[in-house]
């Protein structure tokens, strides 16, 4: 039997379970994104178990429906809007989660790396310095305390970045669809408009779950109302803004942008945010870290073994 660990992009994924334990399966890991649905059917026709990590690669009914020797599916992670288990489920073909480490700790972590990096100049600063230079071309940066930020949901992750935000002296709003004024005073924050949330906000940050009303909420118009000098930050999903209505507005206004996710990931490498001095960007670290991927893929082999003795666990398709 075949199995393909999909996107171990950094080559971590057979070191951090115990895939031999699973006897007379032959294991193999892809380390880079397939090019197009057609690319994947091809790559992954011989598979009876896929292994996904969380949404890297999209699995739609599309793809699903050009792999006749599928069996068997793990997923990291409690979710992935990318993948149909509907699709699955009519073929019988069972869905398994994990578990994971922290509870978004590691994204609440990785915003406020973020921020400072953006507030403060750091990674031009970095550049800088690997270059023989010192302080040129660099802004001054601001110092947090005092500023306001505001948050685009203030759900669990959000409320956690609320309460550093409020360590370092800063000024808590927050906006989303559901949010009421008790919810947001009970995570530190004041509830406001969307329209106040982004023209006043010194650094507003994205914590909402992409769907249907979400995809595409921050648009040229919220940009635009953003004040000069302003961060935006977004370590939720990239499609939540409108890309197009970012590249431009970053390359007219003196705004910047620290980003961990994208349209597309990984991103291109010739993609217009790679070029730009006003962005800070990270390769979707979020979820990222040790302590993650050693949960993330020692339930997948339990998965995997559970599936082959014939009494699958974790299973979110049934």
């Amino acid at each position: 039997m075949k199995l393909a660990i999909l996107d171990d992009y950094q080559r971590l994924a057979l070191e951090y379970a115990d895939w031999k334990s699973l006897h007379d399966v032959e294991v193999v890991a892809f380390n880079r994104a397939f090019s197009s649905t057609e690319e994947a059917a091809e790559k992954l026709k011989p598979f009876e178990i896929v292994c996904l990590m969380r949404e890297r690669t999209p699995f739609p009914r599309a793809l699903i429906e050009k792999l006749p020797n599928l069996k068997f599916v793990s997923l990291t992670g409690a979710r992935s809007p990318s993948l149909d288990t509907q699709a699955l489920k009519e073929r019988g073909i069972p869905v398994s989660n994990t578990r994971s480490a922290g509870g978004g700790l590691s994204t609440v972590e990785l915003t406020w790396g973020l921020i400072i990096a953006a507030a403060r100049g750091l990674a031009k600063g970095e550049r800088n310095m690997r270059s023989g230079r010192w302080h040129e071309a660099l802004g001054p940066g601001f110092s947090l305390s005092g500023k306001r930020l505001g948050l685009l949901g203030l759900g669990n992750i959000g409320a956690r970045v609320a309460a550093i935000g409020k360590a370092f002296g800063m000024e808590c709003v927050a906006w989303s669809t559901n949010l009421t004024p008790e919810k947001a005073q009970s995570a530190g924050a004041r509830c406001v408009s969307k329209n106040e949330l982004f023209e006043k906000s010194d650094v507003l940050t994205i914590h909402l779950v992409l769907g249907d009303r979400t995809r595409g909420l921050v648009s040229q118009s919220d940009l635009q109302r953003m004040k000069p000098g302003a961060i935006l930050v977004n370590t939720s999903r990239g499609p939540i803004i409108d890309e197009a209505a970012l590249i431009a507005w970053l390359k007219k206004n003196s705004n910047h942008a620290a980003l961990d996710v994208y349209e597309r990931e990984p991103l291109p490498a010739d993609h217009p945010l790679r070029r730009m001095e006003n962005v800070t960007l990270s390769p979707h670290l979020g979820y990222v870290h040790e302590d993650n991927y050693r949960i993330f893929y020692g339930d997948t082999v339990e998965n995997v073994a559970a599936w082959l003795a014939g009494k699958p666990i974790r299973v979110i398709n049934g």
